[in-house]
């Protein structure tokens, strides 16, 4: 399969700040697009999440328990216009996609 880009630093700078300055301290995880791998949940957003930079960021996920939490975390993503999804209590924002795949912006 081949993918094609639809972050960049800028843009996950812009998602990293202000979960950092969430209220209720929001656990994230990512998979890297290179290797597969997925990384364990983690709630450090302001070293932890850029350590390492962006450039192999398939997918971030968000946890998102209740729909109040939801809401907000939603309303963050939005602003900054970011493409992804809701998948139950977690809200995942895309670095790759692939190819021809229509994807949503939140």
């Amino acid at each position: 399969m081949k993918y094609q880009e639809v972050m960049n630093d800028t843009k996950w700078d812009e998602i990293r700040l202000p979960m950092f300055e969430f209220p209720n301290n929001r656990q994230w995880r990512t998979k890297d697009i290179e290797t597969d791998y997925l990384c364990h949940w983690d709630g450090e957003w302001f070293y932890n999440f850029r350590s390492g930079g962006y450039k192999c960021i398939e997918w971030l996920g968000i946890k998102a328990e209740t729909v109040e939490i939801r809401h907000e975390v939603l309303k963050i993503l939005n602003n900054i216009h970011v493409p992804g999804e809701v998948l139950g209590d977690v809200i995942r924002v895309y670095g790759y996609v692939e190819i021809g795949k229509p994807v949503n912006y939140l």
